[in-house]
């Protein structure tokens, strides 16, 4: 523990209840690693605050020690966003003991929720008052709404509702001095100058701590209809989205994957099966909802949009989901996908967006690219076509070291796949963040006005580069004197 840290606890000391506080290696060791296992740090201390008012002291006396601080949720970030850094100079400050729902108020369709919330409880609260909270994630059982946010969160249901920034409509934070800056108020408009809530939303802990958020919510799901389908390409996978978004603006998720990905569920993950006889090269997962128990049911239009595309040979097979269990076991392939892929080995993964029509051709293009440069790999992708995002992975050759090729393989793969991605006029970080992982890119591949204006906000709400050191934005703290 270094001087400023012991000196640190001394000064929370009675300020603080005992419990916010620990100290136990063992308690904090599972917190330092990231959720893929592949980054590792060190803090030998980690507070826990129950309240914000708890968060604001924390951050006030860090800030007059100069101590860094993690902010951290449920430790899900795919980009090694929420660990500390090895060298132990910074302590993790969990918002898991925040978990309260201040107000849920239905009538008007919105929810308070705190920074530890998770987004599990969350829809489960919703739906006991008719109403749910539209964004999900195969994470859903420990990501937090702190996280949710501090990462601009997307999900399986952008596609009709958008991301984080569409669906929080005000926020409560800690800032780096300490100070709380409550804008959790609801208002339609809000002229005060710069939008605060949309500046720290994706602001990945670097400007603040995420306390709480007033969340949109939206009507429960009066009907749905789930259905998987067989066809030969991402194009196919274009054309089907565009009719069923021509028959109806209730088109909820549209994910794409290829067979392959699918093998690797249906080896790795028990009790999965396919959802169609045959094989086929690429595979959609489709589902329309209703709200309104007296409109067209979703099931009419799936099976009248199926039936034609399957008529004109735009798809090679369907399956409609029979009951809620077996749409159920539809997603359940789809959220099993991350899973399935860490049993297969190492693979660069890169989460990217280019814009829709450009998506069908990146996908196959892209991967013979890679494939073609680097020999032995095997590149593919998978996820959100109607909104342009896909995560783009490169798996390693077969017997490769993971640490070797980590080290020394996967970076050249991912400043190839940026290349790739930048030339299609798209974004190397489409949902995930930056993290640490894709510092070194975002600096490679952005231009000079982008990385000063966020250097220039960094430094200008945490001057001592307190908050999430070495994540999104590198920032030399200043010195104990300026």
């Amino acid at each position: 523990m270094t001087p400023a840290q012991t000196a640190l606890l001394e000064t929370l000391a009675g300020q603080i209840p005992a419990r916010a506080i620990i100290t136990d290696a063992a308690a904090i060791a599972p917190l330092e690693t990231d959720w893929r296992g592949r980054w590792h740090g060190h803090a030998p201390v980690m507070f826990q605050p129950a309240s914000t008012l708890e968060v604001s002291t924390i951050v006030a006396a860090a800030a007059a020690l100069r101590v860094p601080l993690v902010p951290q949720g449920g430790n899900t970030s795919m980009v090694g966003g929420a660990t500390p850094p090895a060298d132990g100079s910074a302590a993790i400050l969990s918002t898991r003991r925040m978990n309260a729902l201040r107000r849920l108020d239905a009538a008007a369709g919105l929810v308070v929720a705190e920074a530890g919330v998770i987004l599990s409880d969350l829809h489960a609260a919703a739906l006991e008052r008719g109403q749910r909270f539209p964004l999900s994630l195969g994470a859903k059982g420990s990501a937090t709404v702190g996280g949710l946010v501090s990462t601009n969160a997307g999900g399986t249901q952008v596609l009709r509702f958008g991301t984080m920034r569409g669906l929080v409509a005000g926020i409560e934070v800690v800032l780096p001095d300490g100070q709380i800056h409550d804008g959790l108020d609801a208002l339609k408009k809000d002229n005060r100058g710069y939008d605060l809530t949309q500046l720290l939303i994706g602001g990945e802990g670097t400007l603040g701590v995420v306390t709480a958020a007033t969340l949109r919510l939206v009507p429960a799901v009066a009907a749905r209809a789930v259905a998987w389908v067989g066809l030969a390409d991402p194009a196919a996978a274009l054309a089907l989205l565009r009719r069923f978004q021509r028959a109806s603006n209730d088109v909820e998720s549209f994910e794409l994957l290829p067979g392959e990905l699918l093998g690797a569920v249906l080896r790795h993950i028990p009790g999965t099966r396919s959802p169609l006889e045959s094989a086929h090269p690429w595979h959609a997962l489709v589902e329309v909802t209703a709200a309104d128990s007296q409109a067209e049911p979703p099931a009419a239009i799936v099976e009248r949009v199926l039936a034609a595309a399957l008529a004109d040979g735009v798809i090679a097979d369907a399956s409609i989901a029979a009951s809620e269990a077996q749409a159920d076991a539809f997603w359940r392939i789809r959220e099993s996908i991350s899973d399935a892929e860490r049993a297969t080995g190492p693979a660069a993964q890169h989460d990217i967006s280019v814009p829709v029509e450009a998506m069908p051709r990146f996908m196959i293009e892209a991967a013979a690219a890679c494939e073609a440069r680097f020999p032995g790999t095997h590149a593919s992708g998978f996820g959100h076509l109607g909104d342009g995002n896909v995560h783009f992975h490169v798996r390693a050759p077969a017997g490769a070291d993971a640490a070797r090729w980590f080290a020394e393989e996967a970076p050249v793969v991912t400043r190839f796949v940026g290349d790739l991605v930048v030339a299609a006029g798209g974004s190397i970080s489409a949902e995930h963040g930056i993290g640490q992982m894709k510092l070194a890119e975002l600096e490679r591949l952005s231009s000079p006005a982008r990385m000063a204006a966020l250097r220039a906000i960094k430094h200008a709400i945490d001057p001592y580069g307190i908050m999430n050191p070495g994540k999104l934005v590198a920032l030399a703290p200043r010195g104990q004197g300026e």
